[in-house]
């Protein structure tokens, strides 16, 4: 085995490890189907939204839009919030994070000790009740209360399918040296999802891709409730999700997801975060679905070690997701 000697903390980002799930396999009893984690914890800011910030970034220095001293405002339920507060470092601009209450502790910890500037809100949005509408309501205006300030928009911008198509997808067909049968992926902007789409079109693949939703979430037709972890869902239908359109959509509950992790963890010493709850939890609803040969690619968008004090704590759980008698 070689060690890469690295010239920059850039070049560290992508070609995460493509990890197949032997115990896990056994666990279901599976036959002669394999089952691989993609896991973007490994990337340097701990989740898949360092190939998300680094693209925004590379799209607006292009359009010359960011430029050193630019104040750059984005609404984040925690990863990529880590993710822009790295990129500011690299690249010499001030980024302000607008978060919510969900957001773990330990994440909001981490922006703030790579420099960002937090803008909690303490309410949902009057109207929608939604934590998400409320977030991007306060970007605009902080965008106004800063002249000169820029929002990369995460939810439009389509240099995050780019990130996804040549980085996660394209890193899945090479690992495999070929198709896999299915790739279960959380939503939220969509940007992951739609960049795999966008590969696997490209190629001219079987491949199907499986979004991964949160109950509650009003994403591809989805009906709006109460969405009680963060990572997966929204509840506003963003225009990335208009764009490119999954084969499948599967909605799990947050009490699936929390029991889905902590399987995982128990199985095969990976601990996901939410998202990788639900993505596990997604697959294990529909293994009657698979067939011998196939090939399955789930993405776990992040770990869990910022989820210690939520999902993985059983008086968090009890307190926030057991239904009251």
């Amino acid at each position: 085995m070689t060690t890469s000697a690295y010239a920059d903390i850039e070049d560290v980002a992508g070609d995460t490890p493509l990890v197949r799930l032997p115990r896990w396999e056994a666990a279901h009893h599976l036959s002669d189907i394999r089952i691989y984690a993609k896991l973007e914890q490994f990337n340097p800011g701990g989740s898949a939204k360092d190939r998300t910030a680094a693209a925004l970034v590379a799209d607006a220095q292009a359009t010359k839009r960011l430029k050193p001293g630019t104040i750059v405002v984005e609404s984040s339920s925690g990863n990529l919030g880590i993710a822009l507060a790295r990129q500011a470092i690299l690249h010499d601009f001030e980024f302000h994070c607008v978060v919510d209450p969900r957001t773990n502790e330990a994440t909001l910890a981490l922006i703030q000790a790579y420099g960002g500037v937090l803008h909690p809100i303490t309410e949902p949005d009057p109207v929608t009740h939604d934590w998400l509408t409320a977030r991007r309501n306060k970007v605009q205006e902080l965008l106004t209360e800063y002249p000169g300030s820029i929002n990369l928009d995460q939810y439009s911008n389509q240099a995050a399918f780019t990130a996804h198509s040549e980085g996660t997808m394209s890193e899945i067909f090479d690992a495999l040296n070929q198709a896999p049968t299915r790739v279960y992926v959380a939503v939220s902007t969509t940007g992951t999802v739609g960049g795999c789409l966008t590969e696997v079109q490209k190629r001219r693949a079987h491949t199907e891709v499986i979004a991964v939703d949160a109950e509650g979430s009003v994403l591809y037709g989805g009906q709006r409730g109460e969405r009680l972890l963060p990572g997966y869902g929204a509840g506003v239908t963003t225009d990335l999700s208009q764009q490119r359109t999954p084969h499948h959509t599967r909605r799990v509950a947050a009490t699936d997801a929390v029991d889905a992790a902590r399987q995982l963890a128990r199985t095969e010493a990976i601990i996901p975060g939410a998202s990788g709850g639900a993505v596990m939890a997604a697959l294990r609803a529909d293994l009657d679905q698979l067939n011998p040969g196939d090939t399955v690619v789930v993405v776990l968008h992040d770990g869990g070690v910022a989820y210690t004090n939520t999902i993985y704590n059983d008086q968090w759980v009890e307190q926030n997701l057991r239904p009251t008698s």
